[in-house]
């Protein structure tokens, strides 16, 4: 058992406590029925406050490790035989599909979590019981707000925070908007599409339709054709092909969905920060007059994938609805997380996030685009905005595969994302957001010699 604690550690000293006499106890040192040292014993011992000893005994005995006999002490009671302590910590392998593959961000690193770990501080120091109370079933009043004059900063948006919905992810949010409104209905996404949305359409047992999609997206009479009320779009930056949806289409499409009483369009604007040239693209949502467009995005790909922080904000004529609908609903993201992310914003440490990121993903984008230019036959396209771009790869497959599988890019067959069979054996999805800078410049020196 120890001797001492180390007081520097950042570990608290109940937690060294609790975790030395554990592994003693996994790893047979101390035995089935062996006496502990009495608290105050122990206490002296370490030089520590009796309060001390007492959390570390407690936690210990209310895991079962150990107990407590009237009049006479504490006493091991795990009876497991020797157990390798590491093992119990060892986390355990998953195999990750493709599309998980393509979510795990390259910049994770570049996140500030020496900031957000101050804020998480503050906020339980200032917050307090506050935390423990439910927030409103949209998310905490804090965070809406935020997001409210974030997207009137950065994307021009004008959102009052009572037209926003805070939830646990973007594939929460199209849940509940199926819910929302209505099973009733038919859905159209793009062709090809992220392939999940077809499954939760599929999932929540409602009509789906695809619809095809021209050089400048969506296509209005393809859209027109499915007889869809519902239409599920990614104008920004539509993944996988890349496609940015000129201004012209985007007014058509709101023409189409102002024909109908019941005809919305979701706008999914989930990368629209990383754009590389020119200004963004006026959203859908804030050039909508008539109350048509829902606008989903998500903290997942500015922040982190394991971030389960998305938010919609909603046209004014469905806010009654919602809360007529589903207002008893709780918000499945912590109070505590929201109140974080709220300060992170406030505080502007979001907005400079960001700019570290674009500059990041800004030299990673140039030396894969440099790498390709490498590859005879090799055309790319749509590479304007995103963290992919596809390209069409004649002849020299194999050696383009090798290279991506070398410094950590995704590339994926556009075929595997069309919900209709589709002819695309020479087009290929690059996704560069996991992609390493120093295999990249390595690559280039090696192939400029």
């Amino acid at each position: 058992m120890l001797d001492s604690l180390d007081k520097k550690s950042g570990i608290s000293l109940y937690q060294q406590i609790y975790e030395d006499i554990r592994g003693d106890i996994l790893s047979g040192r101390l035995s089935e029925g062996e006496k502990l040292p009495s608290k105050r014993a122990l206490a002296e011992r370490l030089r520590v406050s009796l309060v001390t000893v007492e959390n570390a005994y407690a936690q210990l005995s209310d895991e079962g490790y150990i107990t407590a006999r009237e009049r006479s002490g504490y006493y091991v009671r795990y009876s497991g035989g020797a157990v390798d302590a590491a093992s119990l910590s060892a986390e355990p392998q998953y195999n990750l599909s493709d599309e998980e593959k393509d979510e795990l961000s390259g910049g994770a690193s570049l996140f500030p979590f020496t900031v957000w770990a101050k804020l998480m501080r503050r906020v339980i120091l200032e917050r307090g019981t506050k935390l423990l109370v439910p927030s409103h079933g949209c998310g905490v009043w804090e965070l809406r707000c935020e997001i409210s004059r974030y997207l009137y900063r950065v994307r021009g948006i004008s959102v009052s925070p009572e037209c926003i919905v805070i939830g646990a992810g973007t594939e929460y949010l199209y849940n509940m908007l199926i819910q929302l409104l209505g099973r009733d209905r038919s859905y159209g996404t793009e062709d090809p599409c992220y392939s999940k949305l077809s499954r939760i359409y599929a999932v929540n047992g409602v009509s789906h339709q695809a619809v095809s999609l021209d050089a400048q997206g969506m296509s209005v009479s393809a859209l027109a054709d499915s007889g869809v009320s519902v239409a599920h779009i990614s104008p920004a930056h539509h993944f996988p092909t890349g496609i940015v949806m000129p201004i012209s289409r985007r007014r058509e499409l709101m023409y189409w969905a102002e024909q109908g009483d019941d005809r919305y369009i979701i706008e999914d604007d989930y990368d629209s920060e990383y754009r590389w040239s020119g200004k963004p693209v006026p959203s859908m949502f804030g050039m909508d007059r008539t109350g048509r467009v829902i606008y989903v995005n998500t903290f997942s790909v500015t922040i982190a994938p394991s971030v389960r922080i998305g938010y919609m904000c909603l046209p004014e004529r469905l806010v009654e609805l919602w809360e007529n609908r589903l207002g008893f609903s709780s918000c499945p993201v912590p109070v505590f997380e929201q109140y974080t992310l709220a300060e992170f914003i406030s505080g502007g440490y979001f907005e400079r996030h960001i700019n570290r990121m674009k500059k990041h993903y800004r030299r990673i984008r140039e030396l894969v685009l440099q790498v390709f230019t490498l590859f005879e036959g090799t055309t790319i396209s749509e590479e304007r905005a995103g963290l992919h771009f596809l390209a069409d790869i004649c002849g020299n497959a194999d050696e383009v595969m090798s290279f991506c599988d070398s410094c950590g890019i995704q590339i994926t067959p556009l075929s595997e994302y069309f919900i209709r069979k589709a002819d695309s054996d020479d087009r290929y999805v690059v996704n560069y957001r996991s992609a390493d800078e120093d295999s990249l410049s390595r690559y280039i020196k090696e192939k400029g010699r």
